[in-house]
């Protein structure tokens, strides 16, 4: 089965921007610093009272948009995007199998800034002076008082090679589709397309994005393989020593209903890569494939290097330099960082960021109505995961985080799961998933 023209077209009009990467040089920064430098104002009107600047429409960045104007409306809220149309990566594991459709996913970032009363700003970023709080973008300069940087995740590869060749082929031949876009149509080609032998994806270790999804994607991937009987396997190959989490209900799906489709081959770190053989070579085995999706380990967005903001930490590379109770760049107490370039363990999910954004605009608004500074708060990871798609059968997590403050460490408060997937818990769990999903895109898009 192909895909409609029409969901290339719609997957089309969402990737016109340009990428944040080598949008800033030595010669930038100089000129950051000179004052003679000719001003280039956004074409946006006077601000009418403190401008909060939001980079980033992903979960994180949505919620922060709206829920500062909700906290603070005397606040002039600037959402800067450089995509168009907005595709959701949590559920786009159904949309490979066929049970949502692309509408389900697609929003308009319009209707967002309309609805709750802020500024959508269709533009990149290309610099930031952090001095004069001067955000520079592909349309203009924009003042702030406050800036948010939400700029999601970037793949990191370079646990497996440092041959950008082979990265490139990677990227285009095989991605991972864990940030939305043309990546789930290549993969959903792939799927579709496919028809016997051994359909390779990997599970990287760190703090990747939603730690349940690549097992959820396998399960719902293998289950469309035995629905159409083919003569094909998935193998998972797991850098992590056991699931990191739902390991309950995922091990008992694959033992139970994928044990002719999915081997799932756990502390695997991948040595070399041979994409012309199709070899993937590990310490102590060597494995062949015929189609792949390779997930690799993930770092936090470009946009915080370009911004001179990122710090390596002890969860991933390249993660935002903040207090992580106040969310503030260190030496920059009006910039903040949210959403999945955290250096905090949290879950790189959309619940997790949805809340988390609703907190850092408590921080925000705090300030601009002149009120005390507002209490640490977690953040909330809902997840409901599919193990089949036909019947719906899912599992279910609820949890919270715990900080100690002497340590200046989290860990995850008692969760909440229901792991059980058989009989009728299993679909209740999995009507929760599109109900879920919906609460959440009326939050951001809705009145």
């Amino acid at each position: 089965m192909k895909l409609s023209r029409r969901d290339v077209l719609k997957f089309g009009t969402a990737l016109t921007a340009t990428v944040f990467a080598g949008q800033s040089s030595a010669a930038d920064i100089k000129n950051e610093a000179n004052p003679k430098k000719k001003a280039n104002p956004a074409p946006l009107p006077k601000a009418q009272g403190p401008r909060v600047v939001v980079v980033g429409g992903g979960w994180s960045g949505l919620s922060v948009a709206k829920y500062t104007k909700l906290f603070a409306p005397s606040a002039d809220v600037v959402l800067v995007e450089q995509k168009e149309i907005f595709i959701s990566c949590p559920l786009s594991n159904q949309w490979l199998v066929d049970k949502v459709d692309l509408e389900f996913l697609t929003h308009d970032y319009l209707k967002a800034a309309r609805n709750h009363k802020y500024t959508y700003f269709h533009a990149t970023v290309t610099g930031a002076d952090k001095e004069n709080s001067i955000l520079h973008t592909s349309q203009g300069d924009i003042p702030y008082d406050h800036l948010v940087l939400a700029p999601g995740i970037e793949y990191d590869y370079s646990f497996w090679t440092d041959d950008v060749a082979l990265e490139n082929r990677l990227r285009q031949e095989y991605p991972p589709a864990f940030r939305p876009g043309s990546e789930h149509l290549t993969l959903k080609e792939k799927i579709k397309n496919f028809k016997e032998g051994i359909f390779l994806m990997t599970v990287p270790g760190g703090n990747y994005r939603c730690l349940p999804a690549p097992y959820e994607r396998a399960c719902l991937v293998a289950d469309y393989f035995k629905q159409k009987k083919l003569k094909a396997k998935i193998l998972l190959l797991d850098e992590n020593n056991d699931i990191p989490i739902k390991e309950h209900g995922f091990h008992t799906a694959i033992d139970e209903l994928y044990k002719d489709y999915i081997i799932l081959e756990s502390s695997t770190q991948i040595e070399s890569i041979d994409l012309d053989q199709k070899i993937v070579k590990t310490e102590f085995d060597e494995y062949h494939f015929d189609d792949a999706s390779f997930y690799p380990r993930v770092r936090g967005g470009k946009l915080l290097e370009i911004a001179g903001v990122a710090k390596d930490s002890i969860y991933n590379r390249l993660e935002g330099d903040i207090n992580v109770e106040t969310y503030e760049v260190h030496g920059y107490p009006n910039i903040y960082i949210s959403g999945d370039a955290r250096p905090m363990g949290f879950s790189k999910s959309g619940n997790t960021s949805l809340t988390e954004g609703q907190n850092v605009a408590r921080l925000i608004a705090a300030k601009i109505n002149k009120q005390p500074k507002p209490q640490w708060t977690s953040p909330i990871t809902i997840c409901v995961s599919a193990v089949s798609a036909y019947p719906e059968r899912g599992i279910f997590i609820h949890s919270e985080y715990a900080y100690d403050k002497k340590t200046q460490k989290f860990s995850f408060a008692t969760p909440v799961t229901n792991e059980i997937w058989k009989g009728e818990r299993g679909i209740k769990n999995a009507k929760m998933i599109q109900g879920w999903a919906k609460s959440c895109y009326q939050d951001f898009f809705g009145k």
